[in-house]
């Protein structure tokens, strides 16, 4: 039965669904890094919100661990590249509280718009300073969206709503895409000359840390209100309240920060400026939600090999998985196999996918082949590291796929480009299940790629096989399966034989010396 850890303060749905699915869960929260690397080899997972540091000490000690899930959308929190690197599949969800982040972007916004925070605490104190407080209306004004995805398209809807113009800046916004969500796609610059209110829902990275610089936001629009709900980071805070004290920038509302949890800031009680404590996702459904889900996700996983909303591995539906299971159980096998026998160095891997094979979903199978074939050089290779350690060795890998089906109804096809040329090999799946090889670098053989095997490239020529199988018996070496293909009469033939053993070094000098042998190799499988 696999084991999680809860690390984290979190709905207990959660728990009690991944008890439902067949998992043994404990609920542990607030240990010390220390602690945590004491517990956390027993488990195959792990679920966390914000509080846990998964680092890569953490999951060195966790020797067990096979997935993370993150009840919510940040995974600052993670080091992926050392959970990729360890072969750890890292989970978030996108979705559970989207609604919910956006709503608190909007009451900000309204907030800003109004001066509601000031004006309250003016009242509370007995003052009744109507005039003080002059606000705007957000009606026809321009809603400057940073990033438009999940979150940044509910804004986005909102704010048409609300009467609103948006224009966006997203690279990875289509013109389609924003024709689909009525807002403008503009650059980084007109967003900043034409907004009147500024809200960025973008994750952090290289790129978009301090997107909003002391440069950028000196091109915005004076008295521009801006507003983040997404990660601490984004902004300059620095740059932020000199904006703020200047009066160019006509008011601010953030509710993350670059430290975390601020205690303190220079923005705190600076004018026109409104602060929460990372409320984006507090609301009873998100936090349910997002509870939820991690919780099914990762049952999914871990039960029956689904995955969904991977940061480091490519999506497979608890549906997807038994029908691509024996699909990636013949790329896995046809990797190995061609890792197994290419020569020298290898800078490209191909894999073609024809007839029923090229209907689904492609990552996964170029993940298992790329397992297979860097598991010939690697024993600590998997799904997830397998992609990443592909990059780290500098190979060019490629998906290709053709709907037309060929003699075979399903057909996978893996290459590999070496100093010597392109060298391929073809495999099928017989009754939908039985993966079967169909063709070796050229030559037509059908064969099972099972346990111990003895791979020979000669010279087609009588008596051949009468002598190999004499030299097996007298070696004590017997047969499971033989099989056999050549490129013509005479020509240069391969034999592919299943034994009961590995092939030892000796056995395969006496096959070398075999008339007629041009290479002999022991596979395993």
């Amino acid at each position: 039965m696999p084991k999680v850890l809860i690390s984290d303060k979190m709905d207990p749905k959660a728990a009690q669904i991944f008890r439902e699915r067949g998992v043994e869960v404990d609920e542990i929260t607030g240990k010390t890094p220390d602690e945590l690397k004491a517990i956390i080899g027993e488990y195959d997972g792990l679920a966390i919100r914000s509080s846990t540091k998964v680092t890569k000490e953490i999951l060195e000690a966790a020797t067990n661990l096979k997935v993370v899930g993150r009840a919510g959308i940040g995974v600052d929190n993670v080091d992926i590249p050392a959970a990729s690197a360890k072969g750890v599949v890292v989970m978030n969800t996108p979705f559970g509280n989207s609604i919910t982040t956006a709503e608190h972007a909007i009451a900000l916004m309204f907030a800003l718009a109004r001066d509601l925070p000031e004006a309250d605490r003016s009242t509370q104190a007995g003052k009744w300073e109507k005039n003080r407080f002059m606000g705007i209306e957000v009606t026809a004004k321009t809603l400057g969206l940073i990033g438009a995805g999940n979150i940044g398209s509910i804004v986005a809807d909102r704010a048409l709503g609300l009467k609103m113009k948006v224009v966006a800046f997203d690279p990875f916004l289509t013109e389609e895409r924003a024709v689909e969500l009525g807002v403008q796609k503009v650059t980084l610059d007109e967003l900043l000359a034409r907004a009147d209110f500024i809200t960025l829902h973008t994750p952090l990275t290289d790129q978009t840390r301090n997107i909003l610089s002391a440069e950028n936001l000196a091109k915005t629009k004076k008295g521009v209100r801006i507003i983040n709900c997404a990660r601490g980071g984004l902004i300059d805070e620095a740059a932020l309240k000199e904006g703020l004290d200047s009066g160019h920038i006509g008011g601010a509302a953030l509710d993350v920060f670059v430290t975390e949890p601020a205690k303190e800031s220079p923005l705190f009680n600076t004018p026109n400026f409104i602060s929460t404590p990372h409320l984006g996702a507090s609301t009873t459904e998100a936090q349910v939600n997002v509870a939820i889900q991690v919780a099914e996700q990762m049952a999914d996983y871990l039960v029956s090999g689904g995955v969904t909303n991977a940061l480091n591995m490519p999506s497979l539906t608890a549906e997807e998985a038994p029908k691509l299971k024996p699909y990636m159980g013949l790329a896995e096998k046809l990797g190995s196999l061609v890792g197994q026998l290419a020569h020298g160095a290898i800078d490209r891997v191909s894999v073609h996918m024809e007839g029923a094979a090229a209907e689904l979903n492609p990552k996964p199978l170029t993940s298992a082949v790329l397992k297979g074939f860097l598991g010939t050089q690697t024993d600590t290779v998997n799904m997830v590291n397998a992609p990443v350690l592909a990059r780290e060795r500098g190979m060019e890998v490629r998906e290709i796929r053709t709907e037309r089906e060929g003699d075979y109804h399903t057909l996978l096809r893996v290459s590999v480009r070496t100093a010597d040329g392109e060298r391929s090999v073809v495999g099928t799946l017989f009754g939908d299940s039985a993966p079967r090889l169909v063709e070796l670098f050229g030559i037509k053989v059908e064969a099972d790629l099972t346990g111990a095997m003895l791979y020979v490239v000669n010279e087609d020529a009588p008596g051949f096989i009468g002598r190999l199988g004499t030299t097996l018996g007298e070696a004590g070496v017997n047969i499971g399966t033989f099989h056999l293909g050549r490129r013509q009469a005479g020509g240069e033939a391969v034999l592919l034989l299943s034994v009961d053993e590995p092939v030892t070094a000796e056995l395969l000098a006496k096959v070398k010396a075999l008339p007629g042998v041009k290479t002999a190799m022991g596979l395993r499988f």
